[in-house]
């Protein structure tokens, strides 16, 4: 295990982006989210994603330094074309929109098409959150197959990202952010590479039985060669039974089909679409009860007594609060793996790892 400081991991990663031909402003933004992710305890979204994005840009599955495209606009309604650039220039485009029609109307929703991997879609819903608005995000990945429907051994939605923000006066906004399968693809990928197991019943083989084995998602693989899920014969299980299944559909149908991304297929090049909706509660609340009754309640939940001594009631958004806190003060831990694989993609681009 190496552990780095967020400030130099986050150079590394902005050196190894402009390194493989982005801008030094898009460099420097995506190498400042993925390091976001990192500090926030999702590893699956951090700089372990970096390889796999040299690899995109060069294959041309992304593309760098995109203006996104408008291609509807209405007061309260827009689509955002992002022409496959990466996930971090188009959302933070599309976020803009949204917020602008938002804070205009009182409400919005933009679909997003055509987007490269948007990584850890609270950052989005943080955004928004600055601004004082709530927002809600569903998001699919076309071209991405890898989870079972509930009931089903065989792969037909995406990891289908579900997140909702909500500003609270005088404190961290509340973030509810997950994928609707039990594990996003990139925590098996991360445990692949040597880091944290996977829950055990978070894959499923084509028998029929649970396990945690990321072999079962990738097929076989060297310990520092690509892992490609088109090589593998089990996939990952949706989250909650039928009801994760049910909310993995919906963000397909919103995310995918809605916004124009279009819904998962093993033949679509791969790309992110989202739905999000935002809302202006000053505007939905003209008694203004929402600020103190949402801090009530928090406090109130809050309260309820933990099930097993020592524990504590979290609320959604302090788990990455505190690691957070903890990563800054303490550094980031990378597996041997998965520096040696950062390394490697240092090194194809002309950079230094160190």
């Amino acid at each position: 295990m190496k552990t780095l400081q967020a400030s130099r991991l986050e150079r590394l990663g902005a050196d190894i982006l402009a390194g493989a031909g982005c801008s030094r402003a898009e460099a420097d933004r995506v190498a400042g989210y993925l390091v976001g992710a990192n500090l926030a305890g999702h590893d699956s979204h951090g700089v372990a994603r970096l390889p796999r994005y040299v690899q995109m840009l060069g294959s041309g599955v992304m593309v760098a330094d995109q203006v996104v495209d408008v291609v509807v606009d209405t007061p309260v309604l827009a689509v955002v074309d992002g022409k496959f650039g990466f996930g971090q220039t188009v959302a933070e485009q599309a976020v803009a929109v949204g917020v602008g029609k938002c804070r205009d109307a009182g409400l919005a929703a933009v679909g997003v098409r055509n987007a490269g991997h948007l990584g850890r879609i609270a950052d989005w819903a943080e955004l928004a959150a600055r601004e004082g608005f709530v927002s809600i995000h569903f998001v699919n990945a076309a071209g991405s197959v890898l989870v079972a429907p509930f009931g089903s051994v065989d792969r037909r939605f995406s990891t289908a990202p579900y997140c909702v923000g909500v500003p609270v006066a005088g404190r961290e906004p509340v973030m509810l952010d997950f994928a609707t399968s039990v594990v996003a693809e990139g925590k098996v990928f991360v445990a692949s590479q040597g880091g944290k197991p996977v829950p055990e019943d978070a894959l499923i083989g084509p028998d029929g039985t649970p396990g945690n084995d990321p072999h079962l998602l990738y097929g076989d693989y060297e310990s520092t060669g690509r892992r490609d899920v088109r090589n593998g014969s089990g996939a990952i299980r949706s989250f909650g039974d039928h009801k994760g299944s049910g909310l993995a559909l919906m963000c397909e149908v919103l995310g995918g089909a809605l916004s124009g991304n279009g819904c998962t297929a093993p033949d679509r090049r791969f790309a992110n679409g989202m739905l999000s909706i935002y809302i202006d509660p000053a505007r939905l609340d003209p008694d203004d009860m929402f600020p103190a009754e949402v801090k009530r309640y928090l406090a109130f939940v809050k309260s309820a007594r933990p099930a097993a001594e020592g524990q504590e009631i979290l609320l959604p958004g302090e788990p990455e609060k505190r690691m957070r806190e903890e990563r800054l003060a303490n550094g980031i831990p990378l597996s041997d793996e998965t520096w040696s694989l950062l390394g490697e993609c240092a090194r194809s681009v002309g950079v230094n790892a160190g």
